[in-house]
This record gives structure tokens, sequence and C-alpha cells, in this order.
């Protein structure tokens, strides 16, 4: 192992494990609240200039910790003001990351591994197999790159990043607690300060994991459905046939009841043509969720090569989405954005080293078999 990686990278310390840190090295605990700013708010990699230390604790950091980002081999930038990173990660392998602007915030979508286990049939990440879980400080530097990258550090800067959704590469509960570590740092008013109804987690529905989670942290939760039916679920969604939909809503109400706050849970739908955009789909999914607090945000398919797959029309969507207003539910359609820097919802791919072999499997299956999928996976 080189010297590098044998020091301690110090940008994947959560607030609690930096304060242990410092302790074992005789300092006081805001010794930790130092260095989060000096890293998190002022982008600083070089401890010498981290001038309210003393110089010998500035000569002990040196030797035996670093600040390590994730490295940017790719930014573009949309036409709708959507910027995607691509970030290479030990090993190889890379990740992307993706900030979307609205008019009253600014949402960072990001990952969580390195592919995806899960398999969804109609998410490019999934189609790419599986590599590896990202530590702490491959998670928090996509943030940390993104953050830097609009403005002048420093405590009172202007955040463009208002939000941050756990909705990239990968299923964050499955990566638990180097995910949890990192959303810690996003709340921590030393690093990123950002409130906790403003971070998400996204998940595909690992239900014991979710218990758990309600348990150390209370951000806020999407749950990824996209069916309202164990049938049809099992099909686009394969971890239902674990933990199927009763399952999956009876975990979001417990987590839901477990916040110290009244908040609803985001339930995410992605509609494709004449899978799960039907009438009768509307009103299954309407008694699906009949006792759950949630806002329901329907997605429209984003199109990817062989995905089989097809984007309903705006009518298809509209009847779907009034549907549910009719039955008292908040639902919305999400906007498209950067999907000319594939950069949009289900598109996000990267490098990844398929252990899997699934994407070999996935095409030739497409090439067998090129019609719309509904019926079978």
């Amino acid at each position: 192992m080189s010297e590098t990686n044998q020091k301690i990278n110090l940008l994947g310390l959560s607030p609690a494990k930096m304060e242990a840190f410092f302790a074992d090295l005789g300092e006081k605990k805001f010794r930790a609240q130092q260095m989060l700013k000096w890293i998190h708010q002022y982008g600083e990699p070089n401890f010498d200039n981290m001038t309210n230390m003393s110089k010998p604790l500035r000569a002990r950091m040196s030797e035996i910790c670093e600040i390590r980002l994730p490295e940017v081999v790719y930014e573009d930038f949309s036409k709708d003001g959507t910027r995607k990173w691509v970030m290479r990660v030990d090993g190889g392998s890379a990740i992307e990351t993706v900030y979307i602007p609205e008019k009253d915030r600014g949402t960072l979508c990001v990952s969580s591994q390195i592919g995806c286990s899960l398999d969804c049939s109609f998410c490019s990440t999934g189609k790419q197999g599986f590599n590896r879980d990202l530590s702490v400080a491959e998670i928090i530097g996509q943030v940390y790159v993104a953050a830097m990258s609009f403005h002048e550090p420093g405590e009172r800067r202007e955040r463009k990043i208002t939000n941050v959704v756990m909705m990239g590469m990968g299923e964050p509960l499955l990566n638990f607690d180097n995910v949890v570590d990192a959303m810690q740092l996003m709340m921590d008013d030393n690093a990123y300060g950002l409130s906790k109804r403003r971070v998400t987690l996204s998940t595909s529905g690992v239900v014991p994991m979710m218990e758990k989670l309600g348990d150390v942290i209370d951000v806020s939760l999407a749950v990824s459905l996209h069916a309202p039916n164990d049938e049809l679920r099992n099909q686009l969604v394969p971890i239902n046939k674990k933990y199927p939909i009763k399952e999956l809503i009876a975990a979001t109400n417990r987590y839901l009841n477990k916040l110290p706050d009244r908040r609803k849970a985001t339930i995410e739908y992605t509609l494709m043509e004449g899978v799960n955009d039907e009438l009768e789909h509307a009103e299954q999914l309407a008694e699906v969720l009949r006792d759950t607090p949630c806002k329901i945000n329907l997605i429209p398919f984003n199109p990817f090569p062989n995905s089989g797959y097809k984007r309903p029309s705006n009518n298809r969507v509209y009847r779907f989405r009034d549907y549910l207003i009719s039955k008292n539910f908040i639902a919305t359609i999400r906007s498209t954005r950067g999907d000319d820097i594939d950069a949009a919802c289900g598109q996000l791919v990267g490098r990844v080293e398929d252990r899997t072999r699934r994407s070999e499997r996935y095409i030739n299956a497409v090439q067998l078999d090129d019609s719309p999928r509904g019926n079978s996976v």
C-alpha cells in the first residue's frame, strides 16, 4: 500500500468521527469543528493554510492525514442549466453526479454505489451491473465538488445547493453506514448545513434497512414504487419479490411515524407507455397509498438505448396525474432536465466493471426480443 493510501482521508469523517480523531490526538472537540469548516466550507486541502491551528498540529496532520477528492474527469452543462460531473474513484470506475437548478432551489443528485445490484428493468444504471459501495469520502466528495464549482468558498457564501437527493447510481440502503455518515455531514452546520427536510434518501424498498434508518437519522424519504401491484412490480423492481408492496408501504408509514415532525414521503412512479400508465393502475395506486402521508412524483420514462420501454404521451401522463389529484393526492409531473447530456432520471451509467456480466446478458436478451416490455422482463 502506498503512503497516500495509508493516510486518513479527513474528507470522509463524519462529525462524530472527526471529534474522535482529534480526541485520539489529544486535542479538544472544537478542533473537529474547525476542520469541518476548513474542508467543507472553505474547500481548503492544504493543512499549512489552516492558520487557526498550531504549527505542530498542522505538521502532525500532514504526516498522517490527507484531504483527497474524487477525480473529476468530465463535466457537462445542459442548455437548461443542469450540470453533470463524471468522477473517477479508486479502482478506475466512474460515478456520475447531477445538479438540477430550479427557480427556488438547486438539487444535487448524488450516487451511493458504483453501478447497482437491484437490476430495475427501466433504469440504465442497473443494466451496467454492480462493482462496489462508495466510501463516505466518495459520496460527500460529490457534494464538495459541486458546491465548490459555483462560488467562492466560505461560511457566508451563497449556497447554490439547497437540496441533496440520494437518487443517483446505486441503492443507498445497501451502503447504509457510509450513506448515513455522508448525510450527517450534509446536515452539519460546520459542513453544508442542509435542513433534514432537504436531504432525501430514495430507496427501492430494502425494508429491514428502512427500519434501521429511522433509528439513526431523520432525513426525508422517497420510495421508488413504479407499480401499484405485486405482479407488475416484481417485473419492474425485482426486490419486490423479497419485500412486496404491502411490507414496503408499512415500513414507509413506520418511518414517517418516527419523524419528529409531520412529513410526507415522496412516492416515485416512472410512467412507461402501455406498462404501468393505464387508468386502472392509477386507481390501484390510489388504493395502495390511501393511508400513507405522501406526495406522488410522476416521472415520464427517459429513454436509453435498448431499454425496450417507451415514454407515454402527455395526454396519458396528465390523465394519470389528474385521477390522483381527484382522489386528493398531491401529484406532480417531474419535468425532464438534462436529457441532452444524459443526466435525466434513470440515465446515469458511469463506467462500471460489470462483475455480474449483467450488461452482456441484457443486450443479448434485447436483441432476441425488441418488443416493449410489460408482461415479461
